[in-house]
């Protein structure tokens, strides 16, 4: 069975807990803070059962603009969106933010919830409900449903159940490329159990006894137990809400934004290459090298943009980058990114990793940016060939290979027996399939050649050169 996450969005104050608790009964609001100001603050978790047989994870964001970091943090790994907009106030600038975030981190579907109906007149209610439609034209809800709730009197929430529900059964299969990854969002002790992480379960699945590393501090660690939906389970799926109890680990050590991975299965990085999205919302040019702050997954990082095809961009232009980590991250190719200005701190853009490690470019480069080119776009053999060139005479091995394209390694081989059957590409057995592109190959066969040549010239009288020495 697929298992699917919603999380909701919107402006502060427009009643997005409040609906959770009428939908799943559980106040999501966890912090004092939270229960004295009325706001949501940190992120809050729960689960709905649906008719259709799915149980859906609940993903609670903050609507204030000062919580914005969070609520991106919360929307990585989500299927589908509950746009929550108050009839009484209609869309307020926290809603265009959380709906350019949702569509920079490729969510595609969703719902639109219109709260607080018992304060308005039907008159204003359809007068609200017209804006809404009309400003969703353009974005990824222009055919969702918009469903008039009221929390407090429990008015529509039997609607906006069936509805929740008729999308979900709609949901395509995720693409999976099979690497086990967890993003933490909440970290917390629990008395006789120790330290628990909490996050979306990416790809692939976990078991109960299982080896995991925590990036990118390089921690080791076993699952001890896992809970999904409240419940103790032996084996967590790509795309639940998932709770995983740490062996042997000190809370103090872990923060929002480490990932969990099997053992050797990914790097944490500190360049990455991209396509981006500048939105069309900016009212000023982006220049090259400008600051800013990067968000993959649940980690928020000051980070360098060196756009690779232009000085700046204009609102709404696009282009190829580079960008340069203050501290590491761990990604994989193919995941989505959002980039919010360093001061003022707004949504300027995102986009999509084409490479997790790549080398230093040069600017305006014509062979580099026909290469991001191919990664963006081109057939898996194409893009394989791309990252064969950049390895150079040290080649690549199949695990890095499906960390740096975001590939399940069974397709990576695939791909990999084609390329060598089509004389594209050296294939070296081992532990763990090398290979060498056949152009790199040839040049390293040549060099071989030459040096022989060489030595045997300067030295006539000895019978040949050592291992070692060549």
């Amino acid at each position: 069975m697929q298992h699917f996450v919603l999380g909701t969005a919107g402006h502060v104050d427009h009643g997005k807990t409040s609906l959770i608790k009428a939908l799943t009964g559980t106040d999501t609001d966890r912090l004092k803070e939270e229960k004295e100001r009325g706001i949501t603050i940190e992120l809050g978790f729960a689960s709905l059962a649906l008719p259709c047989g799915h149980t859906l994870g609940i993903v609670d964001v903050p609507g204030h603009e000062k919580f914005i970091k969070h609520m991106v943090a919360g929307a990585a790994g989500i299927d589908l969106v509950l746009m929550v907009i108050a009839a009484d106030e209609g869309i307020m600038p926290q809603t265009k933010e959380h709906l350019q975030i949702c569509s920079l981190l490729g969510i595609t579907t969703g719902l639109v919830a219109l709260t607080k109906i018992d304060l308005v007149e039907k008159d204003w209610l359809e007068l609200v409900r017209s804006e809404i439609t009309d400003y969703l034209q353009d974005t990824f809800l222009a055919e969702a449903p918009i469903v008039p709730v009221s929390a407090v009197k429990e008015t529509g929430i039997p609607e906006l159940l069936a509805e929740t529900d008729k999308i979900v059964s709609r949901l395509q299969e995720k693409n999976d490329d099979g690497i086990f990854r967890l993003p933490v969002d909440r970290i917390f002790t629990m008395k006789g159990f120790g330290t628990v992480v909490t996050g979306t379960l990416i790809s692939d699945k976990i078991k109960v006894g299982e080896d995991v590393q925590i990036l990118p501090e390089n921690i080791s660690t076993r699952i001890r137990g896992i809970q999904v939906h409240n419940q103790p389970t032996e084996e967590a799926f790509s795309g639940q809400r998932t709770a995983l109890n740490l062996q042997g680990i000190d809370k103090a050590t872990l923060a929002r934004g480490n990932v969990l991975v099997r053992p050797q299965t990914l790097r944490p990085t500190k360049r990455l290459d991209v396509f981006f999205e500048y939105l069309a919302s900016n009212t000023r040019k982006l220049k090259n090298r400008s600051l800013v702050r990067l968000h993959t997954g649940t980690t928020e990082i000051m980070t360098r943009i060196v756009l690779l095809n232009a000085d700046e961009l204009s609102p709404g232009e696009k282009s190829f980058a580079q960008l340069i980590l203050a501290d590491e991250d761990v990604v994989v190719a193919g995941d989505h990114f959002v980039l919010r200005s360093y001061s003022p701190v707004t949504t300027i853009g995102g986009g999509r990793i084409l490479d997790p490690l790549p080398g230093k470019h040069k600017r305006k480069n014509k062979k580099i940016l026909d290469d991001l080119q191919i990664l963006q776009s081109g057939a898996l053999p194409e893009k394989i060939s791309v990252l064969l060139e950049r390895a150079g005479f040290n080649g690549i091995n199949v695990r890095s290979l499906a960390f740096r394209l975001g590939i399940h390694v069974k397709k990576i081989r695939e791909a990999l027996e084609k390329l060598f059957s089509d004389r594209q590409a050296i294939l070296l057995s081992g532990d763990d399939t090398t290979a060498l592109s056949s152009h790199l190959y040839a040049q390293l066969e040549d060099l071989l050649m030459k040096s022989l040549a060489d030595y045997h010239q300067n030295n006539p009288l000895k019978e040949g050169i050592s291992k070692e020495e060549l």
